[in-house]
């Protein structure tokens, strides 16, 4: 795991989190604010798995390469 997937995985569940308390006290300000957060959140955990793909498509190739 590499930090995008970590800090967006708690950006998500932090998101979720404010969503469900909006919904408690009725604020739609934080459940938009919530579902928001979570939307980043899942944008960046979506990166860091890019950056993984890419990181061992890369470790492949280099290893393929080695005589």
């Amino acid at each position: 795991m590499n930090k995008d997937q970590v800090k967006g995985a708690a950006k998500d569940f932090g998101g979720k989190i404010q969503e469900e308390v909006g919904k408690l006290v009725g604020s739609t300000e934080q459940q938009t604010k919530g579902l928001k957060n979570q939307a980043e959140g899942k944008v960046q955990e979506h990166v860091g798995d890019l950056k993984e793909n890419v990181k061992d498509a890369r470790d492949a190739v280099k290893e393929a390469m080695k005589p």
